[in-house]
């Protein structure tokens, strides 16, 4: 009995001080506040606005958990998946979206090195997604856009990101 009770004591020690590092590694990784991902949609809108673009703006965290969306007025409902889709695929990986199409179907779209990689589900092959890095290179999220053609698309999302550019540092 008397072996159990200090058993237990060692353990949460262990525990306790064990713990305190994880704490405090995790309060050093950058994150994306909601604040943060509202300035990049906003940035993104207003070169939509500018270009006459209709645009469905996601935002998502490094794990493709959205944080922000924005549907502008008269962009298609149905580009609002197309977005969120981007965003989650820069996100998992730190390459735009574009990166993947050309994969599939080449600079040129006459054909890629890994044609199917267009069919891997929730992977989305065309423009529109970027990764969102810290000056470090440290992957926070990612933004995707979706409403007009691909380059404009990924012209959007990186307007989005400029104009967060300063707290990304």
């Amino acid at each position: 009995m008397k072996s159990a009770m200090v058993c237990s004591v060692a353990m949460a020690v262990t525990l306790v001080v064990g713990s305190s590092h994880v704490a405090l590694a995790l309060e050093k990784v950058p994150i994306i506040s909601l604040d943060l991902a509202r300035k990049m949609a906003a940035g993104c809108e207003a070169k939509a606005k500018d270009m006459n673009w209709k645009m469905n703006i996601s935002v998502v965290d490094s794990g493709g958990n959205e944080i922000f969306f924005e549907k502008m007025d008269g962009a298609y409902i149905g580009s609002r998946d197309i977005a969120f889709h981007k965003a989650q695929t820069a996100a998992r990986f730190p390459f735009p979206t574009r990166f993947f199409q050309e994969l599939a179907f080449g600079k040129d779209l006459k054909g890629g090195m890994v044609p199917g990689i267009a069919y891997v589900p929730d992977l989305t092959a065309f423009p529109g997604g970027l990764p969102i890095m810290t000056a470090d290179k440290v992957q926070i999220g990612a933004i995707g856009v979706s409403g007009a053609t691909g380059d404009q698309d990924e012209t959007c999302a990186q307007a989005g990101i400029d104009a967060a550019k300063d707290d990304l540092k």
